[in-house]
């Protein structure tokens, strides 16, 4: 008797990061069961049949670099989207995973706190498989000890700033923290941008008294991305412990980025699609509606700087692709964006804006629409790379038979979609906006597919997920290079 199945995919394009092939693909309880060659399982028995008609059948999205129901650390703004709403959000842009942020005060004391609490505000809410980094904030002797049941929590990554009072981190405290992640083999993120230039460029504005929002791309100057990216390598470097540069929006710090990978550092680095499509001119728009754009790094000079970040994506330099989806409501005084303008700064103040853009639902279609990538590098980028280096892989950001939950997206074959152009009704998060109002969307996915449910059919009812079938997943270590040399570190002397 033919295997039961519950769920068949047949005639697709199967791309994953190392392979691009004609099979089928068979689901049985959550996990993919069986990847086959086309037409091989014609004879299966299935509950639900799906035909791809030619186009890309893909791992799910796995986005790692995720603001959802933050508590304010920064002034008056705080996140437009709970986890309700962010991961409806995602998951309707084929996102299947996300890695979110549990941050710690500099106030508080403690890393297992934050996470309970994180967990709190995540659970029963979700409408896909989620985790958290957790940011730290006060490095303090307790919080570095509970780095060890972090790891028996299934969290094996953290982030820490250079930058912004409310979280950055002095050099020493930095090394206390990567020494820590190293004995317990941890994946730390660095926010990689000079502080105290951001402070100093900041005042020297306001002398001037420019505070338009385009007056927020000059206060944190293209130096101070590249020399905090700098010290971070060489902090990197003296500890012996792998790092990500989260965020990178500048040519120049990815060729310091490329150079220590040349080396054979395990320095890894992400950027988002701000970075490959806004300039800033985004920025200088007339009143306030740069403030839509304002974000940190801000985006950068020009279309050749975008173009070198593309480059940095086709060349490896970049690992990952994520959203920094942080979203804040522009027509909104209260929490949004529009807390800045006040009697005193009628047109905001840049320095006050909260920073932030939403893009969980658009990072997907928008970097496949743009033909710059091959398609093993998107799935590479988008999903399977962050899947591995934040303890996810195989299990998510792949297809391996009996290993690899069935989240999958399922693309349209060509020419099955018109061509649209992008605009903030069509999306689901709870923000009244989207930097990327106006842009061509050639592909979107038709098909979502989360551990063998069909949450997503965009012509057959949209949105078809609920609310609570997400789950917090734990994870491992990362599955990529970490220290050069085993065992503890050793003091130089």
């Amino acid at each position: 008797m033919a295997t039961e199945y519950d769920l068949i995919i047949v005639n697709g394009v199967v791309v994953t990061e190392s392979e691009t092939n004609e099979y089928d693909i068979a689901v049985k309880d959550e996990k993919v069961a069986k990847v086959a060659p086309r037409g091989e399982l014609r004879d299966a028995k299935a509950a639900r049949t799906i035909d791809a008609e030619g186009g890309y059948v893909m791992p799910g999205g796995v986005d790692a670099h995720v603001h959802l129901d933050e508590p304010p650390l920064f002034g008056k703004g705080s996140t437009a989207d709970n986890y309700e709403t962010g991961s409806r959000s995602a998951v309707c842009g084929g996102t299947t995973t996300m890695v979110t942020f549990a941050p710690q005060k500099k106030t508080e004391d403690s890393l297992l706190d934050t996470l309970r609490d994180t967990h709190t505000r995540a659970k029963d809410t979700c409408y896909i498989d989620y985790s958290f980094h957790v940011i730290v904030g006060n490095p303090s002797p307790n919080a570095l000890s509970e780095f060890k049941t972090l790891r028996e929590e299934g969290i094996s990554s953290l982030k820490i700033y250079m930058t912004y009072e409310a979280l950055q981190l002095h050099d020493g405290q930095i090394l206390d923290v990567l020494l820590e992640a190293r004995n317990q083999q941890i994946t730390t993120m660095i926010h990689a941008e000079n502080g105290q230039v951001i402070d100093w460029m900041t005042a020297q504005l306001e002398k001037r008294k420019l505070f338009a929002p385009k007056y927020h791309g000059p206060s944190h100057p293209p130096m101070a991305e590249i020399e905090a990216t700098h010290r971070a390598i060489c902090l990197s470097e003296f500890m012996d412990t792998p790092i990500l540069i989260v965020h990178v929006s500048t040519p120049s710090s990815a060729a310091q980025i490329k150079s220590a990978q040349d080396r054979g550092l395990p320095i890894y680095a992400e950027t988002c699609p701000q970075y490959l499509f806004l300039t800033k001119k985004d920025l200088d728009q007339p009143g306030f509606e740069g403030a839509k754009c304002v974000c940190s790094p801000p985006p950068r000079e020009s279309e050749a700087d975008c173009d070198a970040i593309w480059t940095g994506l086709e060349n490896g330099t970049f690992t990952v692709l994520s959203s920094d989806h942080c979203p804040f409501r522009y027509n909104d005084n209260v929490t949004g964006k529009q807390t800045c303008i006040t009697d005193e700064y009628p047109q905001g103040h840049f320095k006050y804006i909260p920073n932030g853009c939403p893009g969980i639902e658009t990072r997907l279609a928008l970097t496949l629409s743009a033909d710059r990538l091959n398609v093993q590098k998107f799935v590479e980028v988008t999903s399977s790379n962050p899947a591995k280096l934040y303890g996810l892989w195989p299990r998510k950001g792949a297809l391996v038979e009996g290993e690899s939950d069935a989240d999958i997206n399922i693309w349209y074959p060509p020419g099955k979609m018109k061509e649209y152009t992008l605009t903030n009704e069509m999306l689901h998060h709870n923000v009244d906006y989207t930097p990327f109002e106006g842009r061509n969307v050639k592909q979107w996915p038709r098909y979502t597919i989360l551990r063998g449910k069909l949450v997503w059919d965009k012509d057959g009812g949209g949105l078809l997920g609920e609310k609570g079938y997400g789950r917090f997943i734990k994870r491992g270590a990362s599955a990529l290079a970490g220290p050069r040399k085993q065992g503890e570190w050793e003091l130089p002397l």
